[in-house]
């Protein structure tokens, strides 16, 4: 039985565990599913990616969660929460993020899950905002944003797309505990 730290109806969140880095580093070479991200990752990116996420919640208590299916115990991908200190008008903050592999798409998945992470953020993580960037070209994750009643507050340079053709710039958008 595994331990989820967050659950809903369909999905539990949890913190990694070694049975993730198969699936996850498949899911990060995968070009649909790193389409709005600088580049695919490598393994050994992927690997050290997952390694900042889990000392991340050593240090926090969060991070971008892996998610599991509960129906099927199957890893689709991740959502959480994060600390941003790259240098910007919007930070440092606590963002919300989420990455899913193409299987999972479609299914509300991400709402669900991200909806689940705003409510711990300001419950359990006694948070008092929590922001969201996505690229400008990242129309679904925008689209969960509005769901998630999150407000547009304007637009960054990100520096990991800072040159790059693709994006122009990250849209950002803030919601505030109630």
């Amino acid at each position: 039985m595994r331990e989820y730290i967050i659950t809903t109806q369909r999905l539990g969140l949890r913190n990694w565990l070694p049975s993730d880095e198969a699936p996850f580093i498949e899911m990060c070479q995968d070009e649909a599913v790193m389409k709005h991200f600088p580049k695919v990752l490598s393994k050994e990116e992927t690997l050290g990616l997952i390694g900042r996420l889990k000392a991340h919640f050593e240090e926090h208590g969060y991070c971008y969660f892996a998610v599991d299916l509960l129906e099927t115990s199957e890893f689709i991908g991740f959502t959480g929460l994060a600390n941003q200190i790259w240098e910007s008008a919007f930070t440092p903050c606590v963002d919300i993020g989420w990455r899913l592999k193409r299987a999972a798409w479609g299914k509300g998945y991400a709402t669900e899950a991200a909806a689940a992470c705003l409510n711990a953020a300001f419950t359990t993580f006694n948070l008092n905002e929590v922001l969201a960037f996505a690229t400008n070209t990242n129309s679904a994750s925008e689209q969960v944003m509005k769901k998630l009643g999150m407000n547009y507050i304007g637009n960054v340079q990100h520096p990991l797309i800072e040159n790059d053709d693709r994006f122009t710039h990250c849209v950002v958008y803030k919601v505030l505990r109630n």
